[in-house]
């Protein structure tokens, strides 16, 4: 499955009910107050943080590759009266009609890029897009194998309509060259005898610090700090998630 189709169908309507948290706005509030206007989310998804942002009134777009959680996006912007700008494109084949103070992705999205050649793409976006003097946040970590213990073990959650729906881990494979793990999950639909049942694998691709640099670099990006979310240094041994800020060079 091409990456950007992962979060489309029973997927998408999963996601809500069964994600664990919400990203926390403050920190993307802040970074586009310090940074500047007009502010961009790739990997918007279905509204967490970009709808918060808006309602504060900061001049925020988002982008993101699945119709269908623009979609689910959409009809929460219209419940929640808010006007939001989105586009429907993939990160790594930006073509946005304005340019951008502030371009942050609310969390380790871009480790969903399969590969180093697909990131070079996105990061060549990420440049293009960058209003002068502007700078990006790219959120990164390193993913941790599933527990043994956790393969199989299913999340549940109910519909308005009854019915249930279901996520669990099915199997798991790690390339530590490669820098990938690909999740093997199931998802789960079941309203009386109805059922649908699809079975999607979930890759992400991690990064040294140093591999970013290098990425950056070749794009003309600069790795200006590496922060925690709430923008203080990073720890030393680089690990949980890591901010990275990038500027045109």
């Amino acid at each position: 499955m091409d990456p950007a189709d992962f979060y489309t169908g029973i997927v998408a309507e999963i996601y809500g009910p069964l994600k664990s948290f919400s990203q926390d706005p403050e920190p993307y509030a802040a970074f586009i107050q310090q940074t500047g206007m007009p502010a961009l989310e790739l990997g918007c998804g279905d509204g967490d943080p970009l709808l918060e942002l808006r309602r504060r009134g900061l001049d925020v777009d988002g982008v993101d590759s699945s119709a269908d959680m623009l979609e689910r996006f959409r009809r929460r912007a219209d419940e929640q009266d808010i006007r939001a700008t989105v586009f429907h494109q993939r990160m790594e084949a930006l073509n946005l009609p304005r340019r951008y103070r502030a371009i942050f992705l609310a969390g380790p999205t871009f480790t969903l890029l399969p590969d180093d050649a697909t990131a070079l793409a996105a990061l060549r976006g990420i440049r293009a897009h960058l209003a002068e003097g502007g700078t990006a946040l790219v959120p990164l970590f390193t993913p941790a194998p599933t527990p043994t213990e956790q393969i199989g073990r299913v999340r549940t959650a109910a519909t308005p309509d009854g019915a249930e729906l279901r996520v669990s881990v099915v199997a798991e494979q790690r390339d530590e060259t490669a820098r990938t793990q690909t999740t093997l999950l199931r998802y789960e639909r079941h309203h009386g005898s109805d059922s649908t049942i699809e079975e999607r694998p979930w890759i992400m691709h991690w990064y040294t610090r140093d591999q970013f640099d290098k990425l950056a670099t070749t794009v003309g990006l600069a790795v200006t700090a590496v922060t925690d979310s709430y923008g203080k240094p990073a720890p030393a041994d680089g690990t949980g998630l890591l901010h990275f800020r990038l500027q045109a060079t």
